[in-house]
């Protein structure tokens, strides 16, 4: 957007609403609007970087959804924020016909070459904004590994009007989202305030109660925190986030 046009009076539709809040963070603060695909691709340089999720490992929760039977293994999915695409490549070894999306080219680079490595053919990478780039629902499965959380407040109502646009009826969404209280991340402060402060201090956390009320269209089957897992484990597990499975 451009920060000129905030000073006309030029707001008719809610999509200019949108985009003028976006414009009150500072370039890249959000991590989603002007600047945000240059700090995740700072962000993803560095492969070497002790990042818990830069690992090659499905979230424990999105394994467990499956194995009993939460979850049909099978369709359409859409994974938002995929980054190096670890969720994407399992969802499609369980059959899944997969899109994943990410802001960041360096991190769309990256999932691709795994899925070379590893021979997966039904994954389609998208470089862009997932409210911006057509996306061609409906999907079975919305899966979300820590794009939610990273969001400023307006944004909701973009994810929402998303949600009921690409999920299919009967279908599923699934997220993992920083955790408010005790041992969590992400900031706790009030949605007005990260519009005083111009920036979302690394992410919002949620409580579950907000999670329930937030996406109360759908049907909550499971919320919890997700479970810590070694670093023998096959899978990704940290207890600062939510864990949540929801149906249509």
């Amino acid at each position: 957007m451009d920060r000129n046009s905030l000073a006309h009076r030029d707001i008719r539709t809610i999509d200019d609403v949108l985009n003028l809040l976006d414009g009150l963070f500072a370039p890249g603060a959000d991590r989603w609007t002007e600047g945000g695909a240059d700090w995740w691709d700072g962000f993803y340089a560095d492969r070497d970087k002790p990042v818990p999720f830069f690992v090659a490992k499905p979230d424990e929760n999105l394994v467990s959804y499956v194995e009993r039977g939460l979850l049909p293994a099978g369709g359409k999915a859409l994974d938002l924020g995929c980054g190096p695409g670890r969720n994407a490549l399992h969802l499609a070894s369980l059959g899944f016909d997969v899109t994943a999306v990410d802001l960041s080219p360096t991190a769309i680079a990256w999932a691709e070459e795994r899925a070379r490595e590893a021979g997966t053919e039904n994954v389609r990478f998208v470089n862009g904004d997932a409210f911006a780039v057509g996306l061609d629902g409906p999907y079975d499965l919305v899966y979300d590994s820590g794009c939610f959380h990273h969001l400023p407040p307006h944004r909701r109502v973009s994810y929402l009007a998303l949600l009921d646009r690409v999920l299919a009826p009967g279908g599923h969404f699934a997220l993992t989202a920083f955790a408010a209280g005790e041992g969590g991340m992400g900031s706790e402060l009030p949605d007005a305030e990260f519009y005083r402060r111009g920036g979302l201090e690394g992410g919002l956390a949620y409580t579950d109660t907000e999670l329930r009320t937030l996406f109360a269209g759908l049907t909550a089957i499971d919320l919890r925190r997700m479970h810590d897992e070694p670093p023998t484990s096959p899978n990704f597990g940290e207890s600062f986030l939510w864990t949540a499975l929801f149906h249509r």
